[in-house]
Formats: structure tokens, sequence, C-alpha cells
């Protein structure tokens, strides 16, 4: 009981360290930004016709000539209050415009993730059980190429071919053009996010797949191995027998880091989709010295990244009885 009270007692103030240095970092680049906000918001050409009275109030609302350090401990104040405060774009509160966009991103993100893991595991297996066949060479430079790939150009290449090309998939959004909410069926939502789901997806394979290859190779070069083959073991048995249980924890711990990968990756995808979840919504955030929104998009992706640290370390315990044993978990 007490091993429990001090791994959480560490584990909460990881978490708000984590959150205070996360949103400090963020609140500084906002802060010496070139950006204008009255330019990027409301045009140079409006700010023209505008009177000094006008200009002020701007300036009052966006923030401008406040030091640094007092909005962002005014801010931390109401955080910790919790309260996000209100968003200056979307005129609305930060915690609503988040959990708007945060479903979004949650139903493409969660796809993305399972896909990437699910294949990445297979491929790796598949590749590291006949290391040097046609197959493991394949598989290995697929992996090579994607990893160096950057996400957005291959969610170009992917719009360019099934949605401008083929037409047989939606050019963006997360729902139709023109049909209001109550209109939207599941399966709208669905061919909406088949695109960004994949890019995600495919661009997440390369990592799981190369480093379940590595550890599947040094498993099948094991002597454990090398004595069940001697007693007439299969591939498909060893694989089942030995393979599965040694790889599954390094991969699953692999997985859960990877959220963090995810969720900035979702960022380019959602832009060049024009998908409204959270990453677009960041993107609007800082390009239009939204502080408020920016800093609570900020808390929330860092709160993913932790969150799925923290799930890997507890499915230490579970996966592996001697990390259980040796109190490294929960």
């Amino acid at each position: 009981m007490k091993r429990h009270v001090i791994f959480i007692g560490k584990q909460t103030v990881r978490m708000l360290l984590l959150l205070f240095f996360v949103s400090l970092a963020a609140f500084t680049l906002v802060s010496i930004s070139p950006i204008d906000p009255l330019q990027a918001n409301i045009g140079q050409a409006a700010l023209g016709s505008m009177s000094q009275e006008q200009i002020a109030k701007l300036h009052a609302y966006w923030g401008v000539g406040v030091p640094p350090a007092e909005r962002f401990l005014a801010w931390a104040g109401d955080f910790f209050r919790g309260d996000m405060g209100v968003s200056l774009l979307y005129r609305q509160p930060v915690t609503k415009v988040i959990g708007e966009k945060l479903v979004n991103s949650l139903w493409l993100m969660t796809i993305a993730w399972v896909l990437s893991g699910a294949v990445g595991f297979v491929l790796g297996i598949a590749a590291g059980i006949r290391e040097g066949s046609i197959a493991d060479k394949i598989i290995k430079g697929y992996s090579l190429l994607i990893a160096s790939t950057p996400a957005f150009w291959l969610a170009l290449v992917l719009l360019m071919i099934f949605a401008v090309w083929l037409k047989v998939l939606p050019i963006g959004l997360s729902v139709p053009i023109g049909v209001e909410a109550g209109g939207v069926t599941i399966a709208d939502r669905i061919r909406h996010a088949i695109l960004p789901a994949v890019t995600l997806s495919i661009t997440g394979i390369a990592g799981i797949t190369l480093h379940t290859r590595e550890k599947m190779i040094e498993i099948m070069e094991s002597d454990y191995v090398l004595f069940a083959r001697a007693r007439g073991e299969s591939t498909l048995e060893i694989v089942k027998n030995h393979g599965l249980r040694n790889v599954l924890l390094p991969a699953l711990t692999l997985q859960f880091a990877s959220i963090s990968e995810i969720f900035g990756g979702s960022v380019l995808v959602e832009q060049t989709f024009s998908y409204p979840g959270l990453g677009q919504a960041a993107v609007t955030a800082g390009l239009g010295s939204d502080v408020p929104l920016l800093l609570g998009i900020t808390v929330i992706s860092a709160l993913f990244v932790f969150g799925g640290n923290l799930i890997a370390n507890v499915l230490y315990g579970v996966i592996d009885p001697r990390i259980r044993r040796g109190g490294a978990g929960l």
C-alpha cells in the first residue's frame, strides 16, 4: 500500500511539473512571436479606418501592452481554479471549444492509433521471424521509406489519388458540406475520416514495425528458441509460445509512447484535410495569438502524452510478472 501511495505521489508531482513547464514554453513562444494579433485577425485596412478609442479597446481585448509575466500568472491562477478562460477567436469558453474539437480528434487518432499498432506489430513479427527473406526486405524497406516521409506530403498524395483522381472519398472536412448536424450519419463521418486516419496510421506503422522486427530477430536467435527448434517446434509454435510474450511488452511501451507522435502528426494532417479537430484549432490559435485557447490545447495534449506513458508503466507489472515482483509497476 505504501509503495502505491509513493508511486501515485511521484506521478502527480511529475505531471504538475510537466504541465507548468509545457504551458510556460508555449506561452513564451507566443509572446515572442512577431505576429501582431490585431493585424492578423482584423487586418491593416480595417485598423486604418478605426479611431484611437476603438484600437485601444482592441489592445485591451488581445492583451497588447500587458507584461507577459502578468498575463501568464493571471492565466495560471484561473487555470488552477478550474477556469481555462475564454477563447479570443471563438468568443466561447476554452473548455467548450476544446470539448467540441477533441471529439473529432479522438475519433481520428483512436482509429489511427489502433491500426498503426496492430498492423505494425504483425508486420514486425513477420519480418523478424525470417530475417533476410524477401518479405523482410520489403517490410524493412517500406518502414524506412515511410519513416522518412513527411505526414503532410503523404496526406497530399492520398488526397490527390483518392479524392481528386478516383473521386471515391471526400476531399476534406469531417462532415458533408451543406448538411445540417442532425442529418449527418455515422457513415458520413467514417467516409470523411478514412483519408486522415489512414495517413496517420501509415506514418505510425513504421516505428512499431522496425522496433518489433529487431526484438523478434533477437528472440529467434536466442538459445531457448534454438532449443525449441531442436525439440521439433514449428515456427508458428515458437512465435506463439516464446515470441509473442517477449515482444508484446516493448511493443506495448512504444505504442503508448507513440501517442505524442500521433497527436503531433494530426496537426499537419488535420490542416491538409481541413479536418476540424484539436490540431487545426491549435494552428488557428497560434496564428491568431489566441493565448487562452492555445495554452488550453497545450495542457490537454501534455495530459495525453503523460497519460500514455503512465498507462505503459502500470501495464509493465500486469504483462511481465518479473517487473511486478521487482516493484517497478504498481
